[in-house]
């Protein structure tokens, strides 16, 4: 997947972590709070002075109330259709893994794709708390194979196999194999609130 300038991504991220926290009226010690992620790493974020991981973004995430798909979504350019080209692409500088946001923005649908590449041997832990929410998750393996534990439990998936999940925890990802794991990712997120103030 070819992904779009990282310094022009992080300012956007942080642009939009910004947009939301102050939709939601919390100030950077109350996100903090709320996240366990310090305020001066919130800051460098949204200032888009930090190259952040899916861990960290994830903590954010939980600390907005809201899932990390939906940073990647542009609500005010949407429509029925999205051209590859124009789907967002984002990797993670921690694991190398890289995330592409397939479903158009702007439909109101609950449900969204995501299309996830995991280099050889990659793990991303995400684990910040899910208390307030709680997500429908699917993961189908279109290539090579992943271990995915969640809810004190490991499946180990291969190609072609799908996965279904409640996600309310901590979750983890690990490509064990010696070749890039290609996987789709389809949330279903009921009764979503919207997310721009």
């Amino acid at each position: 997947m070819e992904k779009l300038n990282d310094l022009d991504l992080d300012k956007r991220l942080g642009e939009r972590i910004r947009r939301l926290r102050l939709a939601a009226g919390m100030t950077l010690d109350q996100l903090s709070e709320r996240s366990g992620v310090s305020r001066a790493m919130i800051s460098r974020v949204e200032r888009g002075e930090s190259s952040p991981t899916a861990a960290l973004l994830d903590r954010i995430c939980a600390g907005l109330g809201i899932f990390l798909s939906a940073l990647f979504r542009d609500e005010d350019h949407g429509g029925p259709l999205v051209r590859r080209a124009d789907q967002p692409v984002w990797a993670d500088p921690a694991s190398g893994y890289v995330r592409r946001n397939v479903s158009p923005a702007g439909t109101g649908s609950g449900v969204e794709i995501v299309e996830v590449e995991m280099p050889a041997g990659a793990r991303v832990l995400l684990d910040a708390a899910r208390s307030a929410h709680r997500l429908d998750q699917q993961v189908w393996v279109l290539a090579g194979e992943m271990v995915i534990m969640f809810g004190g439990a490991e499946h180990r998936l291969s190609a072609g196999d799908c996965l279904q999940m409640l996600l309310d925890g901590p979750i983890a990802y690990h490509n064990p194999g010696s070749v890039l794991a290609r996987y789709a990712v389809v949330l279903t997120t009921p009764g979503r609130a919207p997310l721009e103030g």
